[in-house]
């Protein structure tokens, strides 16, 4: 019994041990769990941001993790609610977060924002300094009274064009969606082997074209779905035809992004090269959108961005964000909460923070007082 007892009570100790070397048990801080999708670069500056909000915040320790893929993070969130080990902050995106709300765990924020408290609440100024859109897709889950999540970081859709074809060739950006048409035209009898359009996401071209169509799509009242409209498979009709003619390509027809097609600079078998001469993706993606600099250290073409065409650009100009908000979780411990708003709003309202992060990412900041900010005007 005596040596049973002292292997139970040595287990038990280096236990205790490996938790407080994790930094788990007994070092006296308040942990806050968070999970996102930044690589390493993004995580260094991270890094950088949570030193200093521990300057003034000694006792709270943000554990960070990267988890995958965006699908990554919402699968395991999904999986941690049904256990109740969700953790307290994560990236999410609104359809994330409408699942969520089925386990009835997400913490409306504005309990914090609007707090009698000074030192917890956002200031008028803070919350002006948002911009609209961006705030307001916290408020957009059938209650507006209720916010469910703080924008993150952001992108948008840009159309990147070959100039230097573009220039060579006389052609003129396309503004609308008729004139994109008359343009991959006019593209494949200069070159028959292209596909002049590439298109990376079919989700977002959809939602984007109900937008500009004033069409319905989605509603959180009672009818959700709506998109079944005549308008609708109007337009899908009409690009399907651009994909006839061999106009068009997408993300999933052509395999993985259409950058690839895009900055394509390989012959086949047959000695043809197959490219695009537009891509519509990711303002983040822009890297990807320029070729690969020749031996001889030049690049093959110059690489032109434009906004994506219109229905009508001058009454209803429409182009998909998109991005990570943040959301927090209830954790059943009021400090926890409280440590993961506080960190929330040091990372979310801070200008210089913002700027980094979008420098580093690509992603476009979703304060409106980043762009007073000197580094980020160079930039």
């Amino acid at each position: 019994m005596k040596k049973l007892l002292a292997l139970i009570l040595t287990l038990a100790c280096v236990s205790i041990l490996s938790a407080c070397q994790l930094g788990g048990i007994g070092d006296g801080k308040t942990h806050v769990k968070f999970y996102h999708t930044m690589g390493s670069n993004l995580r260094t500056v991270l890094d950088k941001y949570i030193a200093e909000f521990n300057k003034t915040n000694p006792t709270i320790s943000i554990d960070h993790e990267q988890v995958g893929s965006y699908d990554d993070v919402r699968d395991q969130i999904t999986t941690e609610l049904q256990a109740g080990k969700q953790p307290a902050i994560a990236y999410c995106y609104p359809d994330h977060v409408a699942s969520y709300l089925r386990s009835k765990k997400v913490i409306d924020l504005n309990t914090y924002i609007h707090s009698a408290d000074p030192t917890v609440a956002l200031t008028q100024a803070q919350i002006d300094d948002f911009i609209d859109g961006y705030y307001a897709e916290g408020t957009q889950f059938g209650d507006e009274t209720k916010m469910y999540s703080l924008p993150f970081s952001k992108s948008t859709e840009v159309l990147y064009y070959n100039k230097t074809f573009f220039d060579e060739n006389e052609l003129t950006v396309p503004t609308t969606w008729d004139q994109m048409e008359e343009l991959c035209a006019k593209i494949k009898k200069i070159d028959p082997n292209s596909v002049p359009l590439g298109y990376d996401s079919e989700a977002n071209w959809f939602i984007t074209m109900t937008e500009q169509l004033k069409t319905p799509y989605t509603s959180a009242g009672t009818d959700h779905y709506l998109w079944d409209t005549a308008e609708n498979k109007a337009f899908i009709t009409r690009f399907t035809e651009w994909y006839t003619k061999g106009y068009l390509t997408t993300q999933k027809l052509y395999g993985g992004y259409t950058s690839g097609l895009f900055v394509n600079q390989e012959a086949d078998k047959d000695g043809k090269i197959i490219r695009s001469y537009m891509s519509i993706g990711s303002s983040a993606g822009a890297p990807h959108q320029a070729p690969d600099k020749t031996d001889a250290g030049t690049y093959p073409f110059e690489t032109g961005i434009a906004p994506i065409p219109q229905i009508d650009a001058e009454n209803n100009p429409k182009v998909i964000s998109q991005g990570p908000s943040l959301c927090l979780f209830d954790q059943k411990d009021d400090a926890v909460e409280a440590a993961a708003w506080q960190f929330v709003k040091f990372l979310l309202t801070s200008a210089d923070f913002q700027a980094e992060f979008s420098m580093a990412s690509g992603y476009v900041p979703v304060l409106e007082s980043v762009l007073e900010n000197p580094a980020y005007q160079t930039f």
